[in-house]
């Protein structure tokens, strides 16, 4: 192969690499998770990194004991995590398919995300 088809060839790698790191990273800002409990007393929203974004009690909070709502808050949580982290993956092999790299990004995440 030529030098200069060689070079012409890597340029569009390196331009499919790029774009496909942008495309995700767009994907990624649009993934997140929101989860209510059973009874609808508590919704917590996370980022796709499973941050905290917002926690919201309804009225039906207030007639729960403080240790069972800080448990709900905690399960309502978690499920959002698992959510989040869930789409995280389905973004993610999309742009990397299945293999190590995926393998990299999901080896923390919880066992039933795991692919």
């Amino acid at each position: 192969m030529e030098p200069a088809q060689w070079l012409a060839d890597y340029r569009d790698r390196i331009e499919r690499v790029a774009y496909n790191a942008r495309a995700a990273s767009a994907s990624l800002r649009e993934v997140g998770a929101s989860v209510t409990s059973p009874r609808g007393e508590v919704t917590v929203t996370v980022n796709a990194g499973g941050g905290l974004e917002q926690v919201r009690l309804t009225p039906a909070a207030r007639k729960l004991e403080t240790d069972a709502l800080g448990a709900l808050i905690t399960a309502t949580s978690r499920e959002a995590q698992r959510l989040a982290s869930a789409r995280v993956a389905e973004v993610m092999a999309v742009y990397l398919g299945e293999g190590d790299a995926l393998a990299q990004i999901t080896q923390h995440q919880p066992a039933e995300v795991v692919r």
